[in-house]
């Protein structure tokens, strides 16, 4: 977030930034300018976090064949060992775990992305009571 010449900026560069307060041609600077109070915001963000959190739901996706593969491999080879209740038990710790992560990582995605669709209705909501609003003529010209 960074603040330029009285204008609030949340996002990146060309991230489809949408202007919240008084539109620039009405904010009564010169040159058409934002005023002070103006917000500028995208939801690029928002959407490019739920998309990581997608992603992540992918990559933990095969991990726990690939867990299983591994155990196999190991039970073959370690034989009566004592330690394989011990090793059943981690193994199944390490799957609820990645379960749980990558149902976490699904739930905040469609979250994110619900903020980003609410932020856009808001702004379509408070632009459009903005645009109701009669602004009186100060140029003098009838």
């Amino acid at each position: 977030m960074s603040g330029v010449g009285g204008v609030t900026v949340v996002g990146q560069p060309n991230d489809g930034w949408e202007r919240l307060g008084v539109s620039a041609g009405h904010a009564g600077a010169a040159g058409g300018g934002g005023g002070a109070g103006d917000l500028l915001h995208s939801g690029g963000p928002w959407r490019r976090a739920a998309g990581g959190a997608d992603q992540l739901v992918t990559l933990l996706g095969p991990v726990k064949g690939d867990l299983e593969a591994a155990h196999q491999g190991l039970i073959a080879g370690a034989g009566a060992l004592s330690a394989l209740a011990e090793l059943s038990a981690v193994r199944a710790s390490w799957e609820r775990r990645i379960e749980e992560a990558r149902a976490e990582c699904g739930s905040l995605a469609g979250k994110l992305r619900a903020v980003a669709r609410g932020q856009s209705q808001t702004n379509e909501a408070v632009k459009s009571d903005f645009d109701r609003v009669k602004t009186p003529n100060v140029s003098g010209a009838r």
